[in-house]
């Protein structure tokens, strides 16, 4: 049975609500029912008051879209079950009582649904309130439809919507039914979903393998229409809606050249945005690319299937009149607030900023200077390259093991960079130089640590020479580190062995001091600071997540900087 976060299997339904409404100051619930309707009843008076529901676990539908501008009220049930007939009477009377004028039922097509709310439309009616039924079915997984019809899916949203805002101006019942059973027949909706779904307490009514998607499936796990490998998700929108336009198809819907729609991408419950984002994008071109103009895109959640990781499309045909009931206002809280406008795949970029002039590269050569800078960047180079395995075999233990894969490519990068021109002898360019290639080819939180460091190193070294100037930069560039990384000395991470050698390089200060020395001295000083690493507990990093007794390898950032430096004194 999967997991669930409910506080009771029995109880899921009714605190899904009471939770809604505690955070929403404009939604009440119906004393005694599992009803919610909005706070200010008193502001329907002589207008149209609009009733849905059904089910639990389809959340936000439908009580999300209970607000001005849309839903009067919902009645909903137990989990993927039918409300009582008894609440749905309460909710009509509630909303009868504070004087609307007459009701509208908008009720998904289902066999339950259409019973209850029927059943209690009859009563209601024996008692003297004008009532009228819209039932909706927009599926279009089914080519030939059964006795039962289409199911009631997602569209249903916007049909709520269209009557919302028409009951809000003060459209009467006669107008509210026509133009809502209008605006059903011009809607339609197919899913596709990677998994199943459950209910508290329950196993998935059914099973999918690992490389199967289905087509055409209910939102309470009703089987679809067609069981394929995985496709892409350009391939499977592509599918979903050739299946929606079929005119072979009885329950298709027609689309042709010209035709303005609001498409709906509807994430059933477990589909992760990423994933959300990349179908709305594909379901975007694949009608543009039919010639269809898309007036109005919706994506999101907005009638899920509990947790099932599938998504679903809605096309509505739409002319000026339905667009400006889809674009009225309403306070509904799972309504999207966006701004009124098409989609495109086609809208214009907005121009990449001009880089500022590069200052001319007078030192960049072939002299002595250039040739050594070329000597030592090639030794750092081979000596990460050569440490790729062992670097990813430290960082197995507190990281993602990739660290010498990062600083390979890192190696791999600058020998690039300088095959394809000499690199600066002068050390501020050279640096700045550096810090670009890292920055763009290095990836990871290294190559932003590593660029932080050049960036201000290089600063530093402007206009400067002597051997001072060094330990300056090493401080600058270990200051930046610290001041956006978060790190100190200590904390088990590059920084420790940094800031080590750094300390070496202040002797760099003192008159007559042997460049050379100093560095061996700051080599070593590293390479004791990387081994001490062993015995930290990581302070930052991703190693800082690891309980300290897994951390059994000295710091694999630290390592490589003491590699680099050693590289450097070679």
């Amino acid at each position: 049975v999967p997991k669930k976060l409910v506080t009771t299997v029995a109880g899921c339904a009714d605190d899904a609500l009471a939770g809604l409404v505690a955070c929403n100051p404009g939604l009440r619930l119906l004393q005694g029912h599992r009803v919610v309707l909005r706070d200010d009843l008193q502001a329907i008076r002589g207008r149209v008051a609009l009733l849905s529901g059904g089910g639990s676990g389809h959340e936000p539908a439908h009580a999300g879209y209970v607000g001005k501008g849309m839903l009067t009220g919902v009645v909903a049930g137990a989990m993927f079950a039918s409300p009582s007939v008894g609440s749905i009477l309460a909710a009509i009377r509630a909303v009868a009582q504070a004087g609307a004028a007459g009701v509208l039922l908008i009720v998904m097509n289902y066999t339950g649904d259409r019973l209850n709310f029927g059943m209690a439309l009859e009563r209601a009616r024996a008692e003297g309130a004008d009532v009228r039924m819209v039932v909706v079915g927009d599926d279009c997984a089914f080519t030939a439809p059964g006795k039962a019809g289409r199911r009631g899916i997602c569209g249903t949203i916007l049909v709520h919507k269209v009557a919302g805002a028409l009951a809000e101006a003060g459209a009467s019942l006669d107008e509210i039914e026509k133009k809502a059973i209008a605006a059903a027949k011009t809607t339609g909706t197919l899913g596709v979903s990677l998994s199943p779904c459950s209910i508290p307490g329950s196993k998935p009514s059914f099973q999918l393998a690992q490389d199967e998607m289905e087509l055409g499936l209910g939102i309470h796990g009703e089987a679809g229409v067609l069981r394929m490998k995985v496709l892409p998700a350009d391939k499977a929108v592509e599918t979903m809606l050739k299946h929606m336009t079929d005119p072979s198809s009885a329950s298709h819907l027609s689309l042709t050249p010209g035709s303005s729609v609001v498409l709906v991408v509807n994430n059933l419950g477990g589909l992760s945005c990423l994933e959300l984002g990349i179908v709305a994008g594909a379901a975007v071109r694949s009608l543009e690319n039919r010639g269809i103009r898309i007036a109005r895109a919706l994506v999101g959640c907005f009638m899920t299937a509990m947790e099932m990781a599938g998504v679903s499309l809605t096309v509505m045909l739409v002319d000026e009149e339905l667009l400006k009931l889809i674009d009225a206002k309403t306070t509904a809280m799972a309504w999207p607030n966006i701004l009124a406008g098409p989609a495109t795949a086609r809208r214009e970029e907005v121009p990449a900023p001009r880089e500022a002039p590069k200052k001319p590269q007078d030192e960049t050569g072939t002299g002595p200077g250039t040739a050594r800078v070329e000597r030592v960047l090639q030794r750092v180079c081979s000596t990460l390259l050569d440490m790729k395995d062992k670097l990813n075999e430290l960082d197995r233990g507190a990281g993602d093991g990739d660290c010498g894969h990062t600083h390979a490519q890192a190696a791999q990068a600058i020998q690039e960079w300088m095959r394809s021109r000499p690199p600066p002898a002068a050390p501020s360019l050279l640096f700045s130089g550096l810090a670009d290639v890292v920055l763009e080819q290095m990836g990871g939180s290294s190559g932003v640590l590593y660029g932080l460091f050049l960036t201000a190193a290089a600063r530093s070294l402007q206009g400067q020479n002597g051997s001072p100037a060094w330990a300056d930069a090493m401080d600058a560039g270990i200051e930046a580190m610290q001041r956006y990384g978060g790190a100190a000395p200590g904390d088990r991470t590059m920084l420790d062995s940094l800031f080590a050698a750094a300390q070496a390089l202040h002797s760099l200060r003192s008159p007559g001091a042997d460049p050379l020395q100093v560095l061996a001295v700051a080599v070593q000083r590293a390479e004791e600071a990387a081994e001490a690493t062993r015995h930290m507990e990581a302070g930052a990093g991703r190693a800082s997540y690891v309980h300290s007794a897994r951390l059994e390898q000295p710091d694999p950032g630290a390592v490589a900087v003491a590699a680099v430096l050693g590289a450097v004194l070679e």
